[in-house]
């Protein structure tokens, strides 16, 4: 009597062929593209203004810490 050996996921993804996603997934696909190339192509063409004499570091409304004189503030 012989038993195979088990295989983990990992093999059994990587031998099963891929899938093509529904045509409703591939729609979205073709519209989340269409609406990143417009966005690139629009902060392209109007670039966000430089800051001038600004806190410098990191933007705190993107990492949530606003820092003044040393002193942090988490809101």
């Amino acid at each position: 009597m012989s038993a195979e050996t088990p295989r983990n996921a990992a093999e059994e993804t990587e031998n099963e062929p891929k899938k093509e996603p529904s045509p409703a997934a591939q729609r979205a696909l073709a519209e989340a593209e269409a609406r990143r190339k417009e966005a690139d192509r629009l902060a392209a063409e109007n670039p966000a203004p430089k800051e001038v004499d600004g806190r410098g570091g990191k933007d705190p409304a993107r990492y949530g810490d606003w820092e003044v004189k040393g002193i942090i503030s988490d809101f």
